[in-house]
């Protein structure tokens, strides 16, 4: 199976539903933060591995805590995919942080501030001009 064939994609649509049912109704870990939510799986080829790109709405420290409650909680998350997901083998899961939200808004806050500067620049060069 090729990494990019249609089963290998439907494969990483079914995970990441369960996967995100998993985390948001069965996880009972305090550490892990109420908005969390699983922007990406890539599920290996071979069905071996799997990698979840994690986002968490919040600061560093909740980002961190909620890292370390997947983590531990991986055994049983992989428990509950392997009872949901009818696979030939259930993949080991490896949790990544997704910072691609948190970089967008932050590109989308410096590119207002710039459009506000021009804005303020543009108003200062139409002033009428005394002669």
């Amino acid at each position: 199976m090729r990494k990019n064939s249609i089963k290998n994609i439907r494969i990483n649509e079914e995970v990441m539903r369960e996967l995100s049912d998993i985390i948001r109704n069965k996880v009972k870990d305090p550490r892990i933060a109420p908005v969390t939510s699983v922007t990406d799986v890539e599920v290996a080829p071979d069905l071996k591995t799997c990698k979840v790109w994690i986002s968490v709405l919040g600061d560093e420290e909740s980002e961190k805590k909620t890292m370390e409650g997947l983590n531990s909680s991986k055994k049983y998350i992989r428990h509950e995919l392997a009872r949901t997901v009818n696979l030939r083998n259930t993949p080991e899961i490896t949790f990544l942080l997704d910072t691609s939200i948190a970089y967008g808004v932050h590109m989308s806050h410096m590119i207002d501030e710039v459009n506000q500067g021009l804005k303020v620049s543009d108003l200062s060069d139409e002033s009428p001009e005394r002669s």
